[in-house]
């Protein structure tokens, strides 16, 4: 069996579109399919529309939250009730395109456990691309983790990787993080992403930069070696600065003079400390969102599982 996970905020217009188009892909695979859509607390009539996807052909599933837990959180409910050998992750936005779905199965039947989408095009603003292309060149050279550039969540997982991401506990989730974590055996196939069919993006610049300082501080501790080296580097200047003060005092009789100075290095040196305070609070934030060990989601309804 082949499940497709997708999270759905808001997509009751380009529901009936994404039906269809993903019924005709999954029948040329020719094998058992289902797609379980996760909406993730819609305020318009997507569930609705889920609901008569369903009688119509049961095969559609849905899970519904009793909130919006986000866009990572509700991909991994998805693959927690995923019963597929294979399980294809993609939004719902239909940028991801369904055609390509066969090339993915094709990839896993020849031995891939990974099988992710390289975005070699994308039909958005240069402002959101720039951001796009910026945010994976940073987490590449940040994290430990070799992460493919513009590999986004749009892939196909075999059985046993979505087995291993559901042992995963960690609440801050990052999922083609954890998919590349995982290991096994991975390959790239490369498409052109579309542009969205119908409706806003719900991806806003404040939710790309929260995206992606769960990318860069859940993988990575870079920051905070940052944190010590610029410690270490302003307490260098300084000590050298005091030398130079004492030398100048006792050789030359000279004082040094300037109020202006003063306060710019006393700034710099109190921004340099509240930044390493905020960085080392960021990774205290992610130990206490992980000790309450509240759940991951709340599931409301379920249709079909």
């Amino acid at each position: 069996m082949i499940s497709v996970v997708i999270p759905i905020l808001n997509e009751e217009i380009i529901l009936p579109e994404l039906a269809r188009r993903l019924t005709e892909a999954l029948k040329k695979l020719k094998l058992p399919w289902e797609v379980i859509f996760v909406d993730d607390g819609s305020s318009d009539g997507s569930y609705t529309a889920i609901q008569g996807l369903h009688t119509r052909d049961k095969r559609f599933k849905a899970v519904r939250f009793s909130r919006n837990f986000g866009h990572q959180v509700a991909i991994s409910a998805g693959i927690e009730f995923a019963r597929g050998d294979a399980v294809v992750i993609m939004d719902g936005d239909l940028q991801d395109p369904p055609e390509i779905l066969p090339l993915f199965v094709g990839q896993w039947r020849d031995g891939a456990d990974v099988v992710y989408a390289i975005r070699t095009k994308r039909k958005e603003s240069i402002l959101k691309r720039m951001a796009y292309a910026s945010f994976y060149r940073l987490i590449r050279h940040l994290s430990s983790l070799d992460i493919p550039l513009n590999s986004g969540d749009f892939c196909l997982i075999s059985r046993r990787v979505a087995d291993t991401l559901r042992s995963l506990p960690e609440k801050q989730r990052f999922v083609r993080g954890l998919r590349r974590w995982a290991g096994f055996r991975q390959v790239g196939l490369e498409y052109e992403r579309d542009r969205r069919y119908a409706g806003k993006p719900k991806y806003t610049l404040g939710k790309l930069l929260t995206l992606a300082y769960d990318g860069i501080f859940s993988f990575s501790t870079v920051p905070l070696r940052i944190a010590v080296y610029t410690g270490f580097s302003l307490s260098i200047i300084a000590f050298l600065g005091g030398l130079w003060v004492i030398y100048d005092k006792v050789f030359n009789r000279i004082a040094i003079v300037g109020w202006a100075s003063t306060m710019v290095v006393t700034t710099f040196i109190g921004g340099a400390i509240l930044s390493t305070l905020g960085v080392i609070g960021e990774y205290i934030g992610r130990v206490y969102e992980e000790v309450k060990n509240r759940p991951l989601y709340i599931i409301q309804d379920r249709i079909g599982l």
